[in-house]
């Protein structure tokens, strides 16, 4: 579904990404560990289009996308839940969700400032996408409340309803469990175990090392923007590099 061909970006002369080279299956979710400084933010906006590579290539479903900006890439299937809160304050979550949702919509400019019936009815349509992702994600019965009111833990869950009502075949979540408490985290981990049975390709960085290793059949590990390893969980926690990297045990190495 997503494929990362020998991508490298360098920033001063200094290697953030190095031929990093990884493939993530329909519905296989692949965690990406490393510490602060490994690159992996880096990655992330290499995949979206917000950087441009100066080398390598990023394939979905097995065509270049290197010459799509992030606007094509999104329609093309790509969805990203950043780390900061990235919520559009002042407007309800039922609104901030069907922003997301907008990419689905097939009506244009001149339908939507006339309101044709066409609009009227996507808009009712696109709402109702809206209220079914936003209740998947815990937020159900909150559609009318304004984004700036929730917690942080909560406007997390909202920003990955925004990104499920777009429909993606591709997410990319940058620590979007930090700051949510364990019940939030225990329905996350329930949505993405859904989102992976639907066929949703997962590419997933996040500093929770246990919760990762709990629930991603792959795991890359990046040090100093290069792939130190890359395998099973149980794989990666007894893998020699990533244990003398982290300078730490088998079970301890990434904690």
């Amino acid at each position: 579904m997503l494929g990362v061909e020998g991508l490298s970006r360098r920033f001063g002369g200094i290697y953030a990404v190095r031929e990093v080279r990884l493939q993530v299956e329909q519905g296989e979710l692949r965690g990406v560990l490393g510490p602060n400084g490994a690159g992996k933010s880096t990655l992330f906006h290499l995949i979206a289009g917000q950087l441009s590579p100066d080398s390598g290539s990023v394939r979905l479903r097995g065509e270049a996308i290197d010459r799509l900006g992030p606007a094509r890439r999104a329609e093309a299937g790509i969805a990203i839940v950043y780390q900061n809160d990235r919520i559009f304050r002042g407007m309800t979550l039922r609104e901030n969700v069907m922003v997301g949702a907008h990419s689905r919509a097939s009506h244009g400019f001149f339908a939507a400032a006339l309101r044709t019936p066409r609009f009227r009815k996507e808009e009712r349509e696109l709402a109702a996408t809206a209220d079914a992702v936003l209740d998947e994600v815990g937020l159900g019965g909150q559609a009318d409340q304004l984004a700036d009111s929730l917690p942080l833990g909560q406007q997390r869950s909202l920003q990955l309803a925004r990104a499920l009502a777009a429909a993606p075949s591709v997410l990319l979540l940058d620590e979007p469990a930090s700051g949510l408490r364990t019940g939030e985290r225990q329905r996350f981990a329930a949505t993405l175990q859904k989102l992976r049975s639907r066929g949703v390709a997962i590419l997933w960085i996040e500093h929770d090392v246990r919760l990762v290793t709990s629930l991603a059949d792959r795991i890359t590990v990046l040090d100093l923007g290069s792939v130190l390893a890359e395998g099973t969980p149980s794989e990666i926690r007894a893998h020699p590099g990533v244990i003398a990297a982290y300078l730490g045990g088998p079970e301890e190495a990434l904690d």
